[in-house]
């Protein structure tokens, strides 16, 4: 693993991404960026799907803020002239640290049907959302349980991690397991309020967002939490706010946009 000691190199300023993340042809996530080894997938994306040719820019992530500039590598080894995956990158730059977001902003949002879960983590994670969880609340339709959200978990780990490389982000974002929305605050270490018609503007005193399901959460719910957050005039699907939370908060976090009135 890198030695936090080791790492070198100027870190961009929070919210400015370093340019050669932006100009590299690709991202993959290596235990050791300072010596890349790359898993067999990532290998056969790189030279199969994305097609790279001798020389490409790819970075090379550990996933926690560690990266290094890297080339593909100039010569093949292994049989039929394939390379193996310790040979695909050559490191071409000095070993940096990226800056950790902060505040952490946690989205918690109770999973709908078909496969909207997955482009719910896709998309916050490309927003820079640093923790997502799958809440279940009174009214979830969708309730993952036992083997079955053991699978949705890790699904949606692969999704994070793959949207992740996509989107250049050097934290891939912690999925944690389906949680009753009860055991979320002590889960996530705030409390957690609720996205509801009629709330207050978030504001990054908000560092933990709820959204519910379907129905909507129930009186109970609703009488128990920390706080409410409005998240616009009109009534939005729950993929859809769960996005648009994630939206205002990086945004705010980012300075992209002034604290809402």
């Amino acid at each position: 693993m890198t030695d936090p000691a080791a790492v070198r190199g100027p870190a961009s300023p929070a919210g400015v991404p370093d340019a050669r993340l932006v100009a590299a042809a690709a991202m993959v996530f290596v235990a050791d960026p300072g010596s890349p080894v790359v898993e067999a997938a990532d290998a056969r994306h790189l030279l199969d799907v994305l097609r790279l040719r001798p020389g490409e820019p790819v970075i090379a992530a550990d996933g926690a803020g560690a990266w290094v500039p890297c080339r593909v590598a100039g010569e093949t080894t292994g049989r039929g002239g394939r390379s193996e995956p310790e040979s695909v990158l050559v490191p071409d730059g000095d070993l940096v640290r990226g800056p950790a977001p902060s505040p952490t902003i946690t989205v918690a949002f109770a999973p709908v049907k078909g496969d909207r879960p997955e482009w719910v983590v896709q998309k916050l994670t490309e927003l820079g959302v640093d923790r997502i969880v799958p809440v279940r609340a009174h009214r979830s339709v969708v309730r993952w349980e036992g083997d079955r959200a053991e699978r949705a978990a890790t699904r949606l780990r692969r999704v994070a991690v793959e949207a992740a490389a996509q989107s250049r982000r050097l934290y891939v974002p912690e999925v944690l397991p389906v949680t009753p929305l009860a055991d979320l605050a002590a889960l996530t270490g705030d409390a957690p309020v609720l996205a509801h018609p009629g709330g207050t503007p978030p504001t990054l005193d908000h560092r933990v967002v709820a959204i519910g399901p379907e129905g909507g959460w129930d009186e109970t719910e609703v009488a128990g939490a920390a706080g409410l957050v409005g998240l616009g005039p009109t009534v939005l699907r729950a993929e859809t706010a769960a996005v648009a939370a994630g939206t205002l908060l990086c945004a705010l976090r980012s300075a992209l946009i002034a604290p809402l009135a």
